[in-house]
């Protein structure tokens, strides 16, 4: 029974995460860049501290030279905490422009590859147009863009869920019947 009890808890917190990526994925997205943030944040702060305690204990420490890495780290952690938004706007305008000048290269190198008499299958030119065509949505929405995946997350979940609790419901009854029966056979 316990194993039931805790797959059906678990199952449910499924569910609602699920509901919750698919209610809110702007929220999630935004959450994710802020932990991100802090595991750079954290190992930066510890690098700095650990300079700053040996360079106390002994003033002339040769060869120890600034953490410039660990202060890169804290800085980028602490933008990313505190405007999230902005790096995710930046970073998905960076992806829309890479995807546009792929999907702009793509069709340039077929259409040379064609002027070449090579044979170039039509769904080539599909599949470059249709990224040409997400990096245009990409920058035109990008913060629209980076929820859909975290949508997809989210009915998935659900899914998952849904699908979990019919097993848990359907089969389990039946499993612990079984059980029984042969626990009785055993015993006999």
């Amino acid at each position: 029974m316990k194993d039931r009890s805790y797959a059906v808890i678990s199952t449910l917190c499924s569910l609602i995460i699920g509901i919750l990526l698919v209610v809110w994925p702007d929220a999630a997205v935004i959450y994710l860049v802020i932990a991100i943030g802090a595991l750079f944040l954290l190992p930066g702060l510890l690098g700095l501290v650990s300079y700053l305690r040996t360079r106390r204990r002994a003033e002339n420490v040769y060869g120890s030279t600034f953490p410039v890495l660990a202060l890169g780290s804290t800085l980028l952690g602490l933008w990313l905490i505190i405007t999230p938004g902005l790096f995710i706007n930046i970073l998905m305008y960076i992806l829309g422009l890479l995807l546009v000048l792929g999907g702009v290269y793509q069709l340039v190198e077929f259409i040379s590859m064609h002027r070449m008499k090579e044979h170039v299958p039509i769904v080539l030119y599909v599949i470059s147009v249709l990224v040409l065509l997400t990096g245009i949505l990409i920058l035109l929405n990008p913060f629209e863009a980076a929820t859909i995946p975290f949508r997809i997350l989210g009915i998935a979940a659900i899914v998952y869920a849904l699908i979990d609790l019919f097993r848990i419901l359907k089969y389990s009854r039946k499993r612990e019947k079984d059980d029984v029966l042969f626990i009785e056979s055993i015993d006999d």
